[in-house]
């Protein structure tokens, strides 16, 4: 291998942090893999990790490197993308990670309108309401709700949403209808599993912490609870929307909630900036969802 070889082994190794994901990733042994490594320390005259056996970490020196290596090999990447995007349609394999309740409610539901536009592309969607990491998950680009807090990543803003606290009209009619903040502690309310943040409900004189009989790790769990008339539910509105125009969900405390714009992004590795899926993919977004179809009034 080259110089762009070895530089190449040395970002993939401290991206995946562990030689045998990288090695796995460029399709060598982890020993020749080591090896291109020590080569490149050896020809720089510094030593750029420290390995040890449960992790490996930068030196200064492989910290500066990192650096430079990574937007090195990035604009190689964008150049031979973009030239070759000039006589590519978007075809092969686009990996979409998601949560659970857009992927259900939105994405899914747009998913044949994108499929008859580009009829080369096969769509491999995986869901999970908890953030995993894009790069070593593998996927093309996910759906992030909220901010998106890594440097490795683009974020393209496709919209806001905004979250409601509803609760079916069943539940309504056994407990009443809670009528400002403090009456939630005498309501159930159902949460997020592992999210103590989402259980703590924000009104326009401050946060009210909430609890109830059940909480789940799934989004859709939380949202069937709800729609059984276990409790009281806080939800993005592009999944309410609908089962408040059909009558299976109230809001409540309108008029005391504080309504918060999170933004929904289109996130991808800079590395696919250019590639032809990856931007038909973040346009077709763009164009259906820009404007928040399911917002009410």
């Amino acid at each position: 291998m080259d110089r762009t070889g070895e530089m190449q082994a040395f970002v993939e190794t401290v991206e995946r942090a562990s030689f045998s994901a990288a090695a796995r990733a460029l399709k060598l042994t982890p020993s020749a893999l080591s090896k291109l490594v020590a080569r490149l320390e050896a020809r720089l005259g510094v030593s750029l990790m420290k390995r040890t056996t449960r992790r490996l970490s930068l030196t200064p020196e492989g910290e500066a490197y990192f650096e430079r290596a990574r937007r090195i090999l990035e604009d190689i990447r964008s150049a031979e993308i973009e030239v070759a995007g000039f006589r590519e349609r978007p075809r092969g394999l686009l990996r979409i990670n998601s949560g659970n309740a857009f992927a259900i409610h939105q994405l899914v539901p747009a998913l044949p309108e994108f499929a008859q536009r580009y009829p080369d592309l096969k769509v491999e969607l995986s869901l999970d309401d908890r953030r995993v990491d894009l790069i070593e998950s593998g996927a093309d680009l996910a759906i992030r709700i909220g901010s998106v807090g890594d440097d490795r990543l683009v974020s393209r803003k496709i919209c806001d949403l905004r979250r409601m606290i509803c609760a079916a009209p069943t539940y309504l009619a056994r407990r009443g209808i809670p009528r400002r903040p403090e009456d939630l502690a005498r309501h159930d309310c159902i949460t997020m599993a592992g999210m103590p943040n989402l259980a703590q409900w924000p009104f326009r004189g401050g946060t009210v912490g909430v609890s109830g009989p059940a909480t789940a790790d799934s989004a859709n769990a939380v949202l069937e609870m709800g729609l059984r008339g276990m409790g009281l539910v806080r939800f993005a509105d592009f999944v309410f929307s609908e089962y408040v125009r059909d009558g299976r969900m109230v809001p409540v405390l309108v008029d005391h909630h504080k309504v918060d714009a999170v933004p929904i992004a289109v996130v991808y590795p800079q590395s696919r900036h250019k590639v032809p899926k990856t931007a038909a993919f973040v346009d077709f977004m763009l164009r259906r969802f820009a404007h928040a179809p399911w917002r009410m009034d």
